[in-house]
């Protein structure tokens, strides 16, 4: 029961955070491919090893190894990291601010 309660206020925390919603975030993650170069146990496939796991994301400091993990730099980096980051592994996907937002919550609620 407790489980629930702390992923429930995870999620609620999560989307108070990015304004958007963890469940639509885990589908884009999907949708884009993401499993396909990252890890997370939570999504069936998602079990690439080109970027890092994402299993913990809520507890980094860093995203991309640059930039304070906060929810607006998050989906900046979700929508077009090539201009945060010309060159690097992460591709512009052309994800939807909409979508970077909703996908910033879902990486919120995964925790250890």
């Amino acid at each position: 029961m407790q489980e629930h309660q702390d992923e429930a206020q995870a999620r609620v925390r999560a989307e108070a955070m990015t304004g958007g919603s963890a469940a639509a975030g885990a589908i884009a993650f999907g949708r884009y491919g993401c499993g396909a170069c990252h890890r997370v146990r939570a999504i069936a496939g998602a079990d690439g090893t080109v970027g890092p796991p994402l299993d913990h994301f809520a507890r980094r400091t860093l995203i991309a190894g640059r930039f304070a993990n906060d929810p607006a730099k998050l989906a900046a980096w979700l929508e077009t990291p090539q201009r945060l980051v010309p060159g690097s592994g992460m591709p512009d996907l052309g994800v939807t601010p909409r979508d970077a937002r909703d996908m910033a919550a879902y990486l919120y609620t995964l925790r250890p």
